[in-house]
């Protein structure tokens, strides 16, 4: 298995200038790893540091203290910046401010470009990523005439069109409706089963991350919990304690159970909770 990220005792302190100077500690003693190939979710409450680690894999930011591994990059070595970038894309959460061009296949071609690659291979990217988000008959198409959900799938293609291992997406669905966010994680989702592309997805909506193949908890800049969505999500009181809520489904089951009624503690999706009261009643006549 390849490992893509490594972080070893990762510190960040950034300085705060409002009356006096102040150092604010936002990530703390943070060891992860990720392979590639896999779909991580990142949670955690507001100033837990989950969108501070998101831009340390892309190099936006570095350690101010331990060392973080991009492949065999040191994040912290000037040097290895741009290379890290090229590897590890990101997606950020308002689709407006990444569409830089007035027709969509040059927004997609932006990157591509920077790079330096040759026009007749920036046109079989551009259709390539487009074809990937499903959007390829908007390719003549203005940003501005899309839907949120649209944008943010052009967005994504953006950074395809470049070719990562990653994409690293920070709260990507925090402005849209629910169908545009359907249609984002939707997306995603396929290109980590059928492309084998590693996602890291900073979300606060639980019913996204249930569908990670592996859940990190933050809270005060470290990580408190990490594994697979039900051993996490199984946890509601610990949850409810860092200022996260659960998926509903597992939040009504909890509270069915508090009242005596017996149901599993690992459900996840609404399918799941009715199955469970559909089994119970043929198993019950």
């Amino acid at each position: 298995m390849i490992t893509i990220f490594h972080s070893q005792s990762l510190r960040y302190e950034y300085t705060r200038y409002d009356e006096t100077e102040e150092n604010t500690l936002a990530l703390q003693d943070v060891n992860i790893r990720i392979d590639r190939g896999e779909f991580v979710a990142i949670l955690g409450h507001n100033g837990s540091g989950k969108s501070t680690l998101a831009r340390h894999l892309n190099a936006l930011l570095v350690p101010t203290e331990g060392t973080l591994w991009v492949k065999d990059m040191d994040s912290k070595e000037p040097q290895n910046a741009w290379p890290i970038r090229q590897l590890s894309g990101m997606v950020f959460q308002n689709p407006d401010n990444q569409l830089v061009a007035t027709i969509v296949e040059e927004d997609v071609a932006f990157g591509p470009e920077n790079l330096g690659v040759p026009s007749e291979e920036i046109r079989q990217r551009v259709d390539d990523a487009l074809d990937s988000v499903r959007m390829s008959h908007y390719a003549s198409a203005a940003p501005h005439q899309l839907s949120g959900g649209q944008k943010q799938r052009i967005a994504i293609a953006g950074v395809l069109a470049m070719r990562p291992d990653c994409i690293v997406l920070d709260e990507p669905t925090a402005m849209l409706d629910p169908s545009g966010r359907q249609e984002v994680i939707e997306t995603v989702l396929r290109l980590n089963k059928a492309s084998g592309i590693t996602v890291i997805l900073i979300t606060h909506f639980m019913e996204e991350a249930v569908k990670a193949g592996r859940v990190i908890v933050m809270d005060k800049g470290t990580v408190v919990m990490d594994g697979v969505p039900r051993k996490i999500f199984r946890q509601v009181e610990k949850m409810k304690g860092l200022g996260l809520d659960v998926p509903s489904a597992t939040a009504l089951a909890h509270a069915l159970r508090q009242q005596g009624m017996e149901m599993p503690d690992d459900i996840l999706t609404e399918d799941e909770f009715i199955s469970h009261f559909v089994k119970d009643n043929y198993e019950n006549n």
